[in-house]
């Protein structure tokens, strides 16, 4: 008996789904009454939507989607409410009512149903009514209040491809919130922007005062746009091709991170880092705090962030609105004039490898810049008027003579290239007669003559200039494991003044017309067999300030 009532009671069913169907397919345009036509069949498959449950529905392009529902009319009239949230492209979704006599539906599911009582149910009076439409990507709630001699069928469409959504209905809105609250100012403030950093409020949501240990707020950065929901979110990070954890909010195991992703966890926060090829895209969890400051952002770009409080317990999720901000200009770096055969000394830091920029201003189409590397290799690169000149890694002296036009604008840019602290002296004339260091020699290494060392004493060489000028040679005794350190770690702009007394040999003027010819040698005596020497020379040029050629070490004979 039991078994033909439910049957019987299917069959009714059925027969005001299709009423529904058909007295629907009158009111649509022509264009959809195709597919409205085709989807009718379905409703002897049609499926019932959960009531107090999300249901993620996959929609094809192009084709209608339906579910109905039965309020229950033994419940109180409290309002009923459908949630949806598309997590792609906007969609059309709306809500169709089917009202007829209680009569048949009222019915208590205990007698038996005849065949007139099936042909009376067809011919009882109904009508279908659309109490909600909307089209597109924003999560949307209806709330009603129910009929209970009522059927209804919700119809979801998509028009641009393939997606999903999720639907949440409840017949009892008192019973509890599947998704957190959100505050009665949803926005997020932004309230402070760096060259690298931007600082974000918002006010707290509702349910984080209420179930503290179950919410959590969940940020979202990007360079592309905002998001409406967090389901949208996640799909757009999956459609690039990355494996997406299971719930943003979740996401606490290294091991469900694609390769494309970098997760940093600390105090408390849970940052999500996924290489896009538009950008990365920024996934921060942290906690119940209502505020944060997003750091290592890129200057001068336009940045956009989205807030989602998350219920931990049901990983459902509700947006704040998006908001956006563009991070500061990178700050012009400071720029120090030169002057015309001013000498400045600059000190270069290790640690931040930065440049340092000097500008000059031509006075002359000819220009020399003139760099002396104090201790180890430093970078260089000369641009006029936004075009590079000159660019080179060197130790010790360089000067770099360039031809342009008057007024023309040099920008130099200085770094060391050393893991230790170095210095450098620069200087730019245009008056050529007035150089710092005028005409140098070719090189600046000192030679020894092996065959000339003696037991107290050694024979040196070096270059000189087509201009009279003074070299003062200095002497130093060291032992065998000094040789590498007091070599590296000379100071070549220091002077002799930075010398003791005692080891100066002599000084000596010598010039010729000739390059070729510009060479003097020296014979250092009164020295101790069998010891190393470190030689140095100084050349004073027309300016007085020293120049010192490479460090030489020689080492005398033990016998003679």
């Amino acid at each position: 008996m039991l078994l033909k009532v439910s049957r019987v009671w299917i069959y009714l069913l059925l027969q005001f789904l299709i009423a529904v169907s058909l007295c629907h397919l009158k009111n649509v345009p022509a264009g959809s009454q195709h597919s409205f036509k085709n989807g009718l069949f379905n409703f002897y498959h049609s499926l019932i939507l959960a009531d107090g449950k999300e249901t993620t529905i996959h929609l094809l392009k192009d084709i209608p989607k339906r579910y109905y529902f039965i309020l229950r009319e033994d419940r109180a009239p409290i309002p009923f409410t459908v949630t949806v949230t598309p997590c792609d492209v906007p969609i059309e979704w709306s809500i169709l009512v089917h009202k007829t006599s209680t009569n048949f539906l009222g019915k208590p599911a205990h007698g038996n149903y005849d065949t007139q009582d099936i042909s009376k149910f067809q011919k009882i009076p109904n009508s279908v009514s659309t109490i909600f439409n909307y089209k597109g990507n924003s999560v949307e709630t209806y709330v009603g209040v129910p009929s209970f001699s009522a059927i209804y069928l919700i119809e979801f469409l998509s028009t641009e491809r393939d997606t999903h959504i999720t639907v949440y209905l409840t017949s009892d809105i008192t019973s509890g919130h599947l998704y957190p609250e959100l505050p009665m100012d949803p926005r997020i403030d932004v309230v402070g922007v760096g060259h690298t950093i931007v600082t974000l409020a918002w006010k707290h949501s509702p349910s984080v005062l209420q179930h503290k240990e179950n919410i959590q707020y969940c940020l979202l950065v990007n360079e592309k746009h905002n998001y409406k929901s967090l389901c949208a979110a996640e799909t757009a990070i999956r459609s690039s091709g990355i494996k997406l954890p299971p719930t943003l909010a979740l996401s606490l195991s290294p091991d469900l991170l694609d390769p494309q992703q970098v997760m940093i966890l600390s105090k408390q926060e849970l940052s999500v880092i996924n290489k896009l090829n538009n950008g990365e895209v920024r996934q921060i969890c942290m906690g119940t705090m209502n505020h944060h400051t997003v750091t290592n952002l890129s200057p001068s770009t336009q940045y956009y962030f989205d807030i989602f409080v998350v219920n931990l317990l049901t990983n459902a999720s509700a947006a704040y609105i998006g908001t956006f901000a563009r991070t500061l200009e990178e700050p012009d770096p400071k720029v120090t004039e030169l002057k015309d055969g001013k000498i400045i000394h600059l000190t270069l830091d290790k640690k931040n490898w930065k440049f340092y920029n000097l500008q000059y201003q031509a006075r002359h189409k000819r220009v020399q810049f003139t760099f002396q590397s104090c201790s180890g290799q430093i970078s260089v690169q000369i641009t006029r008027n936004h075009k590079i000149v000159a660019s080179e890694n060197f130790a010790g002296l360089k000067l770099f003579s360039l031809k342009g036009k008057l007024m023309d604008t040099y920008l130099v840019q200085v770094r060391s290239v050393e893991q230790s602290n170095t210095s450098v002296k620069v200087q730019v004339s245009s008056h050529f007669y007035k150089p710092l260091f005028s005409g140098l020699p070719d090189s600046l290494k000192i030679k020894s003559f092996s065959k000339l060392r003696t037991c107290n004493s050694v024979t040196i060489a070096w270059l000189g200039t087509q201009e009279q000028s003074k070299y003062c040679v200095y002497k130093k005794r060291i032992e065998k494991d000094q040789v590498w350190t007091e070599v590296r770690s000379t100071d070549r702009c220091s002077g002799p003044e930075s010398r003791n007394k005692y080891e100066k040999v002599l000084c000596k003027y010598f010039y010729d017309r000739n390059l070729q010819r510009a060479v003097t040698t020296e014979t250092i005596k009164g020295l101790d067999a069998g010891t190393l020497y470190l030689f140095d020379v100084y050349l004073f040029g027309p300016s007085g300030i020293p120049v010192k050629y490479h460090s030489r070490v020689v080492k005398t004979r033990k016998k003679c």
